[in-house]
């Protein structure tokens, strides 16, 4: 049996005795969340600390459970694990939902965000809330969009040398996330994207199959990437929100009460994740730096944002006014 195979089979059986009785919206619960990231990570804390709310808020009623660190799964079994209801929360990129609901993948477009100022607004504002609606409503998605996280800038590393210039990608493999957009993204920056789980990653940069990967700092530094991808390049290519999901299968069988307050506590997750992250992205660069990592400012990117024109014109053409909208938020 496929490794992803037991973990929904075994994840389905323990759903189908925690939340499969009719009484759900009644009985005593526990909703089980998931995440690529250990314990710790802003994410990770950031739902545990909304379980503990959630907790206090319904007196024991509804509780949390964390499942970290690819207990269940990389992201593609995460939210097919959602989608049945085997699991109730997870954190996950927006690079994924690109091929769900398409209006996402404006916002992961290289380069689309100024700066994280911007991309707060964005997600903070009518647009995120829009796109998160387009997510619950969509029709065979079966996921229950309840508010965004930050994930920073996205920078290229690999073993083999810094890049300075655009130049410097030609031929290197990188690891990028299964969305088509981001392994064109790489491609047309002179790299070989090559699509993968960040649970396959780092066996894949052990045995050579990748030269690296691109990620944030926390990220980069949490799974210790830097043992095998010591140069790190603040590219900056990519910034790319992420998402609190929960199963819609799951969802459906709460009050409406208990919906708006799970709601609610979601959009204070989002808030206290930020706080959070810019803590443990200003720890993972010291903690980067007092590993030996080799980290680079790109002095000139715009060589790098003409090069990634073509992905705009074919994933951003059909979005002409949402990016319009993106554009103008100030």
């Amino acid at each position: 049996m496929k490794r992803r195979d037991f973990l929904m089979l075994g994840a389905a059986a323990t759903a189908a005795g925690a939340i499969g009785a009719p009484a759900f919206a009644q009985a005593k619960l526990v909703l089980k969340a998931t995440d690529v990231h250990p314990l710790g990570y802003p994410t990770v804390e950031a739902v545990e600390r909304m379980g503990k709310k959630l907790d206090a808020a319904t007196n024991g009623r509804i509780s949390i459970q964390m499942f970290p660190a690819m207990q269940l799964g990389g992201e593609k079994e995460m939210i097919e694990q959602a989608q049945v209801g085997a699991l109730q929360l997870a954190r996950i990129s927006v690079g994924p939902m690109g091929p769900l609901v398409g209006e996402f993948n404006v916002f992961n477009l290289p380069f689309v965000f100024r700066d994280a100022a911007h991309m707060e607004k964005v997600i903070d504002g009518p647009i995120g809330d829009e796109l998160l609606k387009k997510l619950s409503d969509h029709p065979t998605a079966g996921l229950i969009g309840l508010c965004y996280m930050n994930a920073g800038s996205r920078h290229v590393y690999n073993s083999k040398k810094p890049i300075a210039k655009l130049e410097d990608l030609k031929g290197l493999k990188i690891r990028m996330m299964g969305n088509p957009l981001f392994v064109e993204t790489m491609n047309s920056l002179g790299g070989n994207g090559v699509a993968m789980g960040f649970d396959q990653l780092i066996n894949a940069m052990q045995t050579g199959v990748v030269d690296g990967a691109e990620n944030n700092e926390p990220s980069y530094d949490s799974g210790q990437h830097y043992r095998y991808a010591k140069y790190f390049s603040k590219t900056g290519h990519l910034m790319i929100p992420e998402l609190l999901v929960f199963s819609k299968v799951s969802w459906e069988k709460l009050s409406k009460d208990d919906q708006a307050l799970i709601g609610k506590l979601a959009k204070e997750a989002q808030q206290e994740q930020r706080k959070l992250w810019y803590e443990r992205e200003n720890e993972s660069i010291k903690r980067m730096k007092d590993a030996g990592v080799e980290i680079n400012e790109v002095a000139d990117r715009k060589p790098f944002q003409d090069a990634v024109k073509p992905v705009w014109d074919k994933y951003g053409g059909a979005h002409k006014t949402l990016i319009e909208r993106i554009q103008a938020v100030k």
